[in-house]
């Protein structure tokens, strides 16, 4: 399969294009504007170019899309309406505004275009998903997630000069949240086999020195009742344990370690209620999340049965960005005990 990828940055350099390559795929051409990552993309021997009309020009099956999310909805309807499948980072759009349309382009073009959530191509969390759906923990009751990282408003994966557009409200759509809760929101409702219908949450302004939010904790439950907790972050430091997932049952509950985040492996335990003690769960450890999900993108675009869905993905925006605007730290409810 013939790949264009549009915004080369970290992900798309380091991780994306390398899953291309392992899934048997080829980047063929990238499209950026900075001469560095441009040089990257010709070490991997794809054609450059600056603009996507460009690009749109070679002959491509696949286009993975990886610029700020901004400037996501441009991008990707010229690519539905060149008639190319897209696959788009997370989140889909940085305004509900923008993923209505684009969710609209895709079913006027009638070309694939589905959001790059890695994390539900983990062999990891593909494990989970079929212990819970083998009943190995009963009945679910809760999913808590930690997903957290250090980024101040000098980091650079390159350690280099770097625009950190993810700190930009106009660019980025938010902060923390807004980048890692995604994630969060989509692997809890893909272990359970139903999506968070209902959230709340808070979000921190706590550490860091920018506009956005560095932190924040959501609060959700599914139609079924499953509570959902997630805790993502900015301001945890990388050496501290930061990626934890658990998924919890009337028989049982399964936690997962360092197996949210980029790279391949982590280590899972199911841990039986009448006992009390624990067996690891197995699975890949060796197949990067990238790489799966490059393979499950090309089985789509070949028309095999997948489980992508903008219209899934747009409303779990919608949820998202909804919670975002009342929880920012400006007003709180309080309780103040009267004196007697």
């Amino acid at each position: 399969m013939r790949w264009g990828i549009v915004g080369f940055g970290w992900v798309a350099r380091d991780y994306m294009a390398p899953g291309i390559v392992a899934a048997g795929g080829r980047v063929v051409a990238v499209c950026d504007r900075d001469p560095v990552a441009l040089e990257a993309a010709a070490a991997l021997g794809a054609r450059s170019h600056r603009d996507v009309g460009s690009l749109l020009r070679e002959e491509l099956d696949a286009v993975y899309v990886a610029t700020p999310n901004h400037l996501h909805r441009p991008v990707v309807e010229a690519c539905l309406d060149a008639g190319v499948p897209v696959l788009c980072e997370k989140p889909v759009a940085a305004s509900l505004e923008d993923a209505v349309a684009m969710e609209a382009a895709a079913r006027g073009s009638g070309t694939l275009l589905a959001v790059a959530f890695d994390q539900r191509h983990h062999p990891a969390h593909v494990a989970i998903r079929d212990a819970v759906a083998g009943g190995a923990i009963g009945l679910p009751t809760a999913v808590r997630i930690v997903y957290a990282c250090w980024l101040d408003r000098g980091w650079s994966a390159a350690q280099r000069p770097h625009d950190n557009w993810r700190i930009d409200r106009a660019r980025a759509g938010g902060g923390a949240v807004i980048d890692l809760a995604p994630h969060g929101l989509d692997l809890a409702g893909m272990l359970l086999g139903e999506p968070v219908v209902e959230l709340t949450g808070f979000l921190q302004h706590r550490v860091q020195d920018y506009d956005v939010d560095d932190g924040g904790v959501l609060i959700g439950r599914t139609a079924a009742g499953v509570l959902v907790s997630l805790h993502v972050a900015y301001n945890m430091p990388e050496r501290l344990p930061r990626r934890r997932l658990e998924v919890c049952g009337t028989r049982g509950q399964i936690v997962a370690t360092n197996t949210m985040g980029q790279d391949a492996g982590g280590a899972v335990e199911l841990i039986g209620a009448a006992t009390g003690t624990g067996r690891s769960l197995e699975f890949d450890a060796s197949l990067s999340p990238f790489t799966a999900q490059a393979r499950a993108f090309a089985a789509a675009v070949r028309g095999e049965p997948h489980d992508f869905d903008i219209e899934r993905d747009v409303a779990a925006l919608g949820l998202l960005l909804s919670t975002c605007a009342v929880a920012e730290p400006t007003t709180t409810n309080s309780f103040e005990r009267q004196a007697s």
